[in-house]
């Protein structure tokens, strides 16, 4: 099975991971690590070091407070991000630093905010449940759907999670079933988005493949031009490098989190590492 990715095409999410569950499970254990940090300074986040924890939740926050905004009001189209009454920000709110202009921001996490972030979760992932992921709805892919954000936000705040958990010094690997469909979504949504937005390169035919050690299969992506082709198996011919490692590690390296060396092997040629930064480049 394959499917061929370009910012023109529709990849719609999986009818098998349950991503309400998932959801509710990173956004929780994101707050366990917001909690920990209690009065004292809020520490950087070395996966995102322009960032302090009370940078880290008030993107995130932010972010699914505009999502509830877009799925409860069933926008169609983008909303105003400067309308900051998307928020919801309690009595004292307007003081918090939500537009990251100007990170780090230094000093004690913001009184109120993890339970402000507690909130918008719960919220959020209530309307995940019950709406049907089929819904019509805004987002800035070619899949406008439910379905869309509800897959994107269960993959970003297990990667914000991590991060949370590794400003505290206690990261736990991404659940594998969750892990194997970042992989996937890397390249079916992300990539093409990415390249897309940063003007990248055009491939040349460069060909990666990513093998999990933890679950069965592997995928390998090719960069032809503007296309990004994923196959949900092997390489028949030669890869340019295989990644090799555990499906968390492998979706904490393609999000940029962890290094190539990080992983459990890195096969093939070396030089095309950073190739694949120039053919994705981060945001």
């Amino acid at each position: 099975m394959s499917s061929r990715s370009t910012l023109g095409s529709i990849v719609r999410h999986s009818d098998v991971v349950d991503y309400v569950a998932h959801f509710r499970r990173e956004v929780e254990d994101f707050e366990t690590a917001a909690r920990t940090v209690g009065d004292g300074d809020a520490p950087i986040v070395p996966s995102c070091p322009d960032w302090t924890m009370t940078d880290l939740v008030a993107h995130l926050g932010g972010v699914h407070r505009g999502i509830i905004h877009i799925v409860r009001g069933g926008l169609r189209d983008e909303p105003d991000w400067t309308d900051l009454g998307m928020l919801e920000l309690p009595a004292g709110g307007e003081d918090w630093p939500m537009s990251l202009e100007n990170t780090p921001t230094h000093g004690p996490l913001p009184d109120g905010m993890v339970d402000w972030f507690a909130d918008g979760a719960s919220t959020l992932a209530e309307l995940f449940a019950g709406h049907d992921p089929a819904e019509p709805a805004w987002t800035w892919s070619p899949d406008q759907s439910v379905g869309f954000w509800r897959r994107m936000q269960c993959i970003e705040a297990a990667v914000h999670r991590w991060d949370a958990e590794n400003a505290i010094g206690i990261p736990s690997p991404i659940d594998t079933e969750l892990a194997s469909d970042a992989v996937r979504q890397t390249f079916e949504v992300m990539a093409p988005y990415r390249r897309a937005l940063l003007q990248a390169a055009p491939g040349q035919g460069e060909q990666y493949g990513f093998r999990p050690t933890d679950s069965a299969g592997a995928w390998t992506v090719r960069f032809d031009g503007d296309t990004v082709r994923l196959d949900n198996a092997p390489a028949t011919g030669s890869n340019d490098v295989e990644f090799v490692g555990a499906a968390s590690d492998l979706a904490l390296f393609l999000w940029g989190r962890l290094p190539a060396d990080r992983l459990a092997d890195v096969r093939g040629n070396r030089d095309a590492v950073d190739r694949y930064f120039t053919l994705v480049p981060r945001l």
